[in-house]
Parts: structure tokens; sequence; C-alpha cells
């Protein structure tokens, strides 16, 4: 366990040194323990893949008490047993129309594009952090096999719904926005809305598995 100032009103918290499904519960235990017995003087908790963001209030407390404080958390939340992640399904359309790197990454590999496909299906997920864009979960681990870093210019627009891989990791993209994700598929469903409580699909420690659809099921998606 490492701290280190993120700058006057925040505090990095280190719990691991790899992406990892153990870096990831130490992180989520202390997360879930500093939500079920808040601190006063926390202001937000932003959790990454082996660390936790804690941002406090500068005018209660400094980084010698925060770091103190979160000490004793941890040797709490180690003893915790997280409850069973949610599982959600995912459909997807891998095709060429709106996976526009399929091709690309089955030549990187010397697969086929159903063989990337087939791998993509293979495991489940875990919803590690949620960053970049509201709704935008980052999950692991990806198979090896398709490992594949992002583009090197990032394209301009992606659609909302855009399955997307970048090294050992895969996303959904809940906006039409720029990114370098190499894009598989997409998926019908609306991965953010504000007006739905919770607002984003996917939540931090959720279990994420896709499921493959065909252009005509993607087409007749009912409206969200």
């Amino acid at each position: 366990m490492e701290f280190r100032a993120a700058s006057d009103q925040a505090m990095l918290v280190y719990l691991g040194e790899e992406i990892g499904l153990e870096s990831h519960r130490r992180v989520f235990q202390l997360l879930r323990l500093l939500q079920e017995e808040p601190l006063a003087w926390v202001r937000n908790l932003q959790p990454a893949y082996s660390s936790l963001l804690v941002t406090f209030d500068p005018c209660a407390v400094d980084h010698q008490e925060v770091e103190a404080t979160l000490r004793r958390y941890e040797e709490s939340a180690e003893k915790m047993t997280l409850p069973p992640p949610r599982v959600l399904e995912i459909p997807v359309c891998y095709s060429d129309e709106f996976g526009p790197d399929l091709e690309e990454v089955a030549a990187a590999h010397n697969i086929s594009p159903s063989r990337v496909i087939e791998l993509h299906l293979s495991r489940s997920y875990r919803a590690y952090f949620l960053g970049f864009a509201p709704g935008f979960a980052y999950l692991g681990d990806l198979a090896a096999e398709i490992a594949t870093p992002r583009l090197t210019t990032p394209r301009k627009k992606v659609a909302a719904g855009s399955v997307g891989i970048a090294g050992t990791q895969t996303a959904v993209y809940p906006f039409a926005t720029p990114g370098g994700w190499r894009l598989i598929g997409r998926t019908p469903l609306a991965m953010f809305r504000k007006e739905r409580e919770p607002m984003g699909l996917i939540a931090v420690g959720d279990e994420v598995r896709f499921r493959t659809i065909t252009r005509e099921e993607f087409a007749a998606w009912p409206p969200q």
C-alpha cells in the first residue's frame, strides 16, 4: 500500500502494481468500505485498475491524517467479503459495418475474423473502473491472442455503442466521441442515459459477457 499526494486536496492510494483481479479486489474492498462507512471530509472517490484517488476537504484534514485514516480503513477492508458480482450480458453485432478494425485485428494475429469474435465472446470481463467518458467501463482481461494496441491516430468520431479493444482491455463507447480503440462491433444497448437510475449500464465490479446478434436483430432492437 503506497500513498502519493495528487494535489493539495487529493491522495492517490496504490494497492497493487499490475492490472488484474487481485489489485482490483483490494481497490474495490477499500472503495466499498469508504462508501459504507463514509468519512465527513471525503469529497470524491475514483477507483482505477490498482489505485483509488481520494479527494478530500483540505480545510478539515491534511495529507498525513488522510494517509493514517486510510491505512486503518484498508486493514478493515482486507477482511471484507465482497458480494458476488452482478452479471450483465451485452448483445453485439460483429461486422465490417460496425467493426471497421475487425479484419485488421485478425490479420495482425494471423487468425480469421470469426476467431477474433470467438475469442472476444469466450470469457467474462470485470469492470475495473469507469473513466474517459460517463459510462465508459474499462473491462478486462482480454484474451492474449487478440490483445492489440490502440490506433496510432485516433478517429475523430466513434459511434455510440461501438465495441473496441485496446491492449488487454475491451470497452463499449457510451457516446459518439473521438477514440483510438480498435472497433470490432457495436451494441444496440444504451450504455448511458441521464434519465436512468443508475445512469450508466455498467458499474465498477460488474461481470460483463458479450453475445453475438445478427444485423437484422440489431436493426430490430427496440428504441431505448
